[in-house]
């Protein structure tokens, strides 16, 4: 068997535990922090990996590869769980053939996200095993586990990341690839895949079955480690927290969790008897605390003490285990220059939102570095809820206004989150007769997350050359009227001007594409080609 030594991000590590467990199949939508985990994988000999137009489809593709026998991993950032949420319920009630595993990468603080999601939640009302790597090395063990975890115990298993697990690198264990032990092919059985009703509710109770012995068994799971030094103070954590406990306590006890749904109570238990005064320490919402007050174990120490939002570092777990006042602490008067993000110099999208600010125009935005358009010099958005809801929300606020809609009102969405969930609303827009203006803001690519291909874009993720969907089929398709279609050179300010103030006038649904490739793109392909020369 082989085994090498290298430095691998928790990405990578996720990517490489993947391959060696013998997965074939992996989907995703891109999003920082886990982009990178499919387009690691894709670079493997024999996996068959896709982006997909979003995480529902994502989860939904992943599902039918496990179903008929394939190990699959399926990956998304914490928002994308919300999408894919739908499939994910009854996933678990149906169970798996081959292993499905789910990497969901949380980002406390907000590093790249609108909300600080804890997914730890779904793992909990979903009924869904959720496991919890500290470093590299785990990350890729934890994989191959889940695998074995999801066929034993028929189930989709997730796999939950953070931000500095995800991009931080440690020292890894390379192994040799194993075979999947399942044979693949799909074989009918209707009382466990199709979820009727009377079908559903004999699942439901083998959920729970499976609940409550993995519950018991996760007990005398090796990826929990429990070291008893100080009997005064003891620490439960998981995830990265563990490696900044190790880092400033050296010298307390320690219960590290693996698995995090759901919980070795009985190990949890025995370690609080024999410990003084438990801290918990976890990112974001009280979770493994809350469980665990629930038994009745009331020796801890949580967010009564620790923050509620944003990132736990060394600093915040030493100063409030050591109780190390704020006055106590040095202070160093330097004030660091801010450095506000801002599109880059030649982008694309500059001269629309000019456009729009001059305009005085109420903007519906949505999700991708052209959101950067609320910010100075162009302040020309006033709305950002989700992926897709620029489309929406604009019918939203034209439906409240009733008669007194102006026509003033602006939709403007990237072209891969067009494709994600940016379609629908356009047919709502049709179909309710709305009278708003759609613009799509087209630069060849995902900009945001690193420029990853697209159903717009016109190639697959491994570069392979496939169809991009033409916008002006598309919107005649779903009922926008021929007339009322433009398609605009990013660079030219004067008519793209001229055009949102003739398709406004029109007071009729209007559709707007605006063309010009992101210019980091142009940088990359140049650099692919003399790397190839």
């Amino acid at each position: 068997m082989m085994t090498k030594q290298v430095l691998l991000s928790g990405n990578e590590a996720i990517a490489r535990g993947a391959y060696e467990a013998g997965a074939k199949v992996g989907t995703g939508y891109p999003g920082t922090p886990s982009t990178e985990i499919l387009e690691n994988l894709s670079k493997y000999d024999g996996v068959n990996c896709e982006w997909s137009v979003n995480e529902k489809v994502a989860l939904e593709v992943g599902f039918g590869s496990c179903l008929a026998g394939q190990r699959t991993i399926v990956t998304m950032k914490h928002v994308g769980l919300n999408v894919a949420a739908d499939p994910l319920f009854t996933s678990s009630y149906i169970g798996v053939k081959g292993g499905l595993v789910i990497i969901v990468a949380d980002d406390p603080d907000m590093h790249s996200s609108q909300n600080e999601q804890d997914s730890r939640h779904y793992a909990r009302a979903s009924q869904i095993p959720m496991l919890e790597p500290s470093n590299s090395q785990e990350a890729k063990n934890f994989v191959k586990l889940a695998f074995e975890l999801s066929e034993k115990y028929d189930t989709p298993v997730f796999i939950r990341s953070v931000t500095r697990i995800s991009h931080s690198k440690t020292i890894v264990d390379l192994c040799d690839p194993i075979k999947n032990p399942i044979k693949v092919g799909f074989k009918r059985n209707i009382m466990k895949y199709v979820m009727i009703p009377a079908f559903a509710r004999i699942r439901h109770k083998e959920v729970l079955k499976r609940m409550a012995k993995l519950e018991l068994d996760c007990n005398t799971f090796s990826i929990n480690k429990k070291t008893i030094t100080d009997k005064k103070i003891g620490i439960i954590t998981s995830g990265i927290i563990y490696e900044y406990v190790k880092e400033v306590l050296p010298d307390v006890s320690i219960l590290k969790l693996g698995i995090v749904y759901p919980l070795p109570m009985d190990l949890i238990r025995k370690f609080c008897e024999s410990i003084d005064t438990v801290y918990i320490t976890e990112e974001v919402d009280p979770f493994i605390e809350t469980e665990i007050k629930a038994k009745g174990i009331t020796n801890l120490i949580g967010k009564d003490k620790f923050p509620l939002f944003g990132e736990l570092s060394p600093d915040i777990i030493y100063n409030t285990v050591m109780n190390v006042q704020e006055k106590d602490l040095i202070s160093i008067d330097i004030e660091i220059p801010k450095r506000p993000p801002k599109l880059c110099p030649g982008c694309p999208h500059h001269q629309i939102f000019n456009v729009l600010n001059r305009l005085g125009l109420t903007v519906t935005g949505d999700i991708g570095c052209y959101t950067l358009g609320v910010l100075p010099p162009y302040s020309a958005m006033d709305t950002c809820l989700d992926m897709g809801a620029s489309v929406t929300v604009s019918q939203g606020i034209e439906l409240a206004e009733g008669k007194d809609f102006k026509n003033n009102t602006v939709a403007v969405i990237g072209d891969s989150t067009f494709a994600h969930s940016g379609i629908t609303g356009l047919i709502n827009a049709v179909y309710n007769k709305r009278h708003s203006l759609v613009i799509v803001l087209d630069n060849s690519t995902t900009a945001m997350t690193g420029m990853q291909p697209n159903p717009l874009s016109g190639e697959t993720i491994n570069g392979d050359t496939t169809y991009a969907i033409d916008y002006q089929k598309l919107a005649e398709a779903v009922g926008v009227k021929t007339e009322q279609i433009r398609i605009i050179n990013a660079y030219k300010e004067e008519i793209m001007e001229d055009t949102v103030k003739e398709l406004l006038a029109t007071k009729e649904l209007a559709f707007m594409v605006i063309k010009g490739p992101c210019v980091l793109l142009k940088r990359k392909r140049a650099k692919q080609k003399r790397g190839k020369a």
